[in-house]
Protein backbone atom coordinates (compact mmCIF):
# COMPACT_ATOMS: atom_id res chain seq x y z
CA UNK A 1 0.00 0.00 0.00
CA UNK A 2 1.24 3.48 -0.84
CA UNK A 3 1.60 5.76 2.16
CA UNK A 4 0.70 9.45 2.10
CA UNK A 5 4.37 10.38 1.64
CA UNK A 6 4.95 7.93 -1.22
CA UNK A 7 6.59 9.51 -4.23
CA UNK A 8 7.29 7.67 -7.49
CA UNK A 9 10.85 7.58 -8.79
CA UNK A 10 11.62 9.82 -11.73
CA UNK A 11 11.19 7.71 -14.91
CA UNK A 12 12.96 10.27 -17.12
CA UNK A 13 16.49 8.79 -16.74
CA UNK A 14 15.23 5.41 -17.97
CA UNK A 15 13.59 7.01 -20.98
CA UNK A 16 16.65 9.12 -21.76
CA UNK A 17 18.98 6.12 -21.47
CA UNK A 18 16.79 3.96 -23.71
CA UNK A 19 16.63 6.77 -26.24
CA UNK A 20 20.30 7.74 -25.96
CA UNK A 21 21.86 4.29 -26.25
CA UNK A 22 19.68 3.24 -29.19
CA UNK A 23 20.18 6.56 -30.97
CA UNK A 24 23.93 6.30 -30.47
CA UNK A 25 24.09 2.85 -32.05
CA UNK A 26 22.05 3.81 -35.10
CA UNK A 27 23.82 7.16 -35.50
CA UNK A 28 27.25 5.52 -35.52
CA UNK A 29 26.03 3.56 -38.54
CA UNK A 30 24.44 6.60 -40.21
CA UNK A 31 27.73 8.47 -39.75
CA UNK A 32 29.41 5.58 -41.63
CA UNK A 33 31.66 4.72 -38.70
CA UNK A 34 30.24 1.18 -38.72
CA UNK A 35 28.62 -0.63 -41.65
CA UNK A 36 24.85 -0.20 -41.59
CA UNK A 37 24.00 -3.17 -43.83
CA UNK A 38 26.05 -5.67 -41.83
CA UNK A 39 25.20 -4.50 -38.33
CA UNK A 40 21.61 -3.21 -38.44
CA UNK A 41 20.24 -6.37 -36.69
CA UNK A 42 22.09 -5.25 -33.53
CA UNK A 43 20.23 -1.94 -33.63
CA UNK A 44 16.90 -3.65 -34.27
CA UNK A 45 17.19 -5.72 -31.11
CA UNK A 46 18.01 -2.62 -29.10
CA UNK A 47 15.20 -0.69 -30.82
CA UNK A 48 12.48 -3.15 -29.87
CA UNK A 49 13.74 -3.72 -26.33
CA UNK A 50 15.48 -0.73 -24.78
CA UNK A 51 14.66 2.14 -27.11
CA UNK A 52 11.13 0.87 -27.67
CA UNK A 53 9.67 -1.04 -24.73
CA UNK A 54 11.68 0.55 -21.91
CA UNK A 55 11.09 4.06 -23.23
CA UNK A 56 7.38 3.38 -23.76
CA UNK A 57 7.12 2.22 -20.15
CA UNK A 58 8.92 5.38 -19.01
CA UNK A 59 6.33 7.40 -20.90
CA UNK A 60 3.48 5.58 -19.19
CA UNK A 61 5.08 6.19 -15.79
CA UNK A 62 5.46 9.87 -16.65
CA UNK A 63 1.67 10.01 -16.94
CA UNK A 64 1.57 8.78 -13.33
CA UNK A 65 3.78 11.66 -12.21
CA UNK A 66 1.63 14.22 -14.03
CA UNK A 67 4.40 15.23 -16.45
CA UNK A 68 2.56 15.71 -19.74
CA UNK A 69 5.69 16.66 -21.72
CA UNK A 70 7.68 13.64 -20.52
CA UNK A 71 4.72 11.32 -21.05
CA UNK A 72 4.19 12.42 -24.65
CA UNK A 73 7.91 12.49 -25.46
CA UNK A 74 8.92 9.11 -24.06
CA UNK A 75 5.76 7.31 -25.21
CA UNK A 76 6.16 8.73 -28.72
CA UNK A 77 9.85 7.94 -29.11
CA UNK A 78 9.32 4.51 -27.62
CA UNK A 79 6.71 3.99 -30.33
CA UNK A 80 9.17 5.43 -32.86
CA UNK A 81 11.74 2.76 -32.11
CA UNK A 82 9.14 -0.01 -32.20
CA UNK A 83 7.88 1.33 -35.54
CA UNK A 84 11.49 1.55 -36.78
CA UNK A 85 11.92 -2.16 -36.07
CA UNK A 86 8.88 -3.05 -38.17
CA UNK A 87 9.80 -0.48 -40.82
CA UNK A 88 13.16 -2.14 -41.45
CA UNK A 89 12.01 -5.72 -40.98
CA UNK A 90 8.68 -5.65 -42.81
CA UNK A 91 7.82 -2.49 -44.69
CA UNK A 92 11.00 -1.36 -46.45
CA UNK A 93 11.65 -4.77 -48.08
CA UNK A 94 8.14 -4.57 -49.56
CA UNK A 95 8.67 -0.98 -50.71
CA UNK A 96 11.96 -1.99 -52.36
CA UNK A 97 10.12 -4.42 -54.64
CA UNK A 98 8.41 -1.67 -56.59
CA UNK A 99 8.89 1.68 -54.91
CA UNK A 100 11.45 4.25 -53.89
CA UNK A 101 12.93 3.34 -50.51
CA UNK A 102 14.73 6.67 -50.18
CA UNK A 103 11.59 8.75 -50.58
CA UNK A 104 9.56 6.45 -48.35
CA UNK A 105 12.16 6.60 -45.60
CA UNK A 106 12.52 10.34 -46.12
CA UNK A 107 8.78 10.83 -45.59
CA UNK A 108 8.98 8.83 -42.37
CA UNK A 109 11.90 10.92 -41.11
CA UNK A 110 10.31 14.24 -42.10
CA UNK A 111 7.18 13.34 -40.14
CA UNK A 112 9.32 12.76 -37.05
CA UNK A 113 11.24 15.98 -37.70
CA UNK A 114 7.96 17.92 -37.56
CA UNK A 115 6.91 16.21 -34.33
CA UNK A 116 10.32 16.74 -32.75
CA UNK A 117 10.36 20.41 -33.72
CA UNK A 118 7.00 20.77 -32.02
CA UNK A 119 8.33 19.09 -28.89
CA UNK A 120 11.36 21.41 -28.92
CA UNK A 121 9.01 24.41 -28.83
CA UNK A 122 7.29 22.81 -25.82
CA UNK A 123 10.55 22.11 -23.96
CA UNK A 124 11.39 25.54 -22.57
CA UNK A 125 9.72 24.99 -19.19
CA UNK A 126 12.18 22.19 -18.46
CA UNK A 127 15.96 22.11 -17.99
CA UNK A 128 18.04 23.63 -20.74
CA UNK A 129 19.71 20.26 -21.37
CA UNK A 130 16.35 18.85 -22.48
CA UNK A 131 15.94 21.66 -25.01
CA UNK A 132 19.43 20.90 -26.34
CA UNK A 133 18.45 17.26 -26.86
CA UNK A 134 15.35 18.24 -28.81
CA UNK A 135 16.96 20.83 -31.08
CA UNK A 136 19.77 18.40 -31.93
CA UNK A 137 17.24 15.64 -32.58
CA UNK A 138 15.18 17.94 -34.80
CA UNK A 139 18.27 18.70 -36.87
CA UNK A 140 19.14 15.00 -36.97
CA UNK A 141 15.77 14.08 -38.44
CA UNK A 142 15.91 16.99 -40.91
CA UNK A 143 19.31 16.03 -42.29
CA UNK A 144 18.47 12.33 -42.39
CA UNK A 145 15.21 13.17 -44.15
CA UNK A 146 17.01 15.33 -46.72
CA UNK A 147 19.72 12.73 -47.20
CA UNK A 148 17.34 9.82 -47.75
CA UNK A 149 14.90 11.77 -49.94
CA UNK A 150 17.75 13.09 -52.09
CA UNK A 151 19.93 9.96 -52.00
CA UNK A 152 22.80 11.99 -50.53
CA UNK A 153 25.12 9.81 -48.46
CA UNK A 154 27.09 12.82 -47.24
CA UNK A 155 23.93 14.41 -45.84
CA UNK A 156 22.99 11.13 -44.16
CA UNK A 157 26.47 10.96 -42.63
CA UNK A 158 26.04 14.51 -41.29
CA UNK A 159 22.70 13.45 -39.82
CA UNK A 160 24.53 10.55 -38.20
CA UNK A 161 27.01 12.89 -36.53
CA UNK A 162 24.14 15.07 -35.30
CA UNK A 163 22.51 11.91 -33.96
CA UNK A 164 25.70 11.07 -32.04
CA UNK A 165 25.64 14.57 -30.51
CA UNK A 166 21.96 14.05 -29.65
CA UNK A 167 22.70 10.74 -27.94
CA UNK A 168 25.56 12.26 -25.92
CA UNK A 169 23.29 15.12 -24.77
CA UNK A 170 20.54 12.65 -23.80
CA UNK A 171 22.91 10.39 -21.87
CA UNK A 172 24.49 13.37 -20.11
CA UNK A 173 21.04 14.53 -19.01
CA UNK A 174 20.17 11.02 -17.87
CA UNK A 175 23.39 10.79 -15.83
CA UNK A 176 22.64 14.14 -14.19
CA UNK A 177 19.13 13.02 -13.21
CA UNK A 178 20.35 9.66 -11.89
CA UNK A 179 22.97 11.41 -9.77
CA UNK A 180 20.38 13.87 -8.51
CA UNK A 181 18.01 11.06 -7.59
CA UNK A 182 20.79 9.13 -5.86
CA UNK A 183 22.48 11.92 -3.91
CA UNK A 184 19.61 14.36 -3.52
CA UNK A 185 21.35 17.21 -5.32
CA UNK A 186 22.49 18.10 -8.82
CA UNK A 187 26.13 17.22 -9.44
CA UNK A 188 26.10 17.68 -13.21
CA UNK A 189 24.52 20.96 -14.35
CA UNK A 190 21.61 20.69 -16.77
CA UNK A 191 20.47 24.31 -16.80
CA UNK A 192 17.76 25.34 -14.39
CA UNK A 193 14.34 25.90 -15.99
CA UNK A 194 12.98 29.45 -15.90
CA UNK A 195 10.93 30.34 -12.82
CA UNK A 196 7.21 29.73 -13.03
CA UNK A 197 5.17 32.86 -13.71
CA UNK A 198 3.68 34.43 -10.61
CA UNK A 199 0.04 33.64 -10.04
CA UNK A 200 -2.32 36.48 -10.77
CA UNK A 201 -3.92 38.04 -7.70
CA UNK A 202 -7.27 39.73 -7.49
CA UNK A 203 -7.12 43.51 -7.06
Amino acid sequence: MQGPSWKPANPAPLGLCGFGITTLMLSVMNANLVSFDKNVPVVLGMAIGYGGLAQLLAGMWEFRTGNVFGAVAFSSYGAFWISFYFLVQVQLPEVAKGGDVGNALGLYLWAWAIFTGMMFLCSFRGPRAVSVVFILLTLTFIFLGIGNSGASNNTIHLGGWLGIATAIAALYTAAALILEGTYGRFILPIGAPPPAPAAATAP
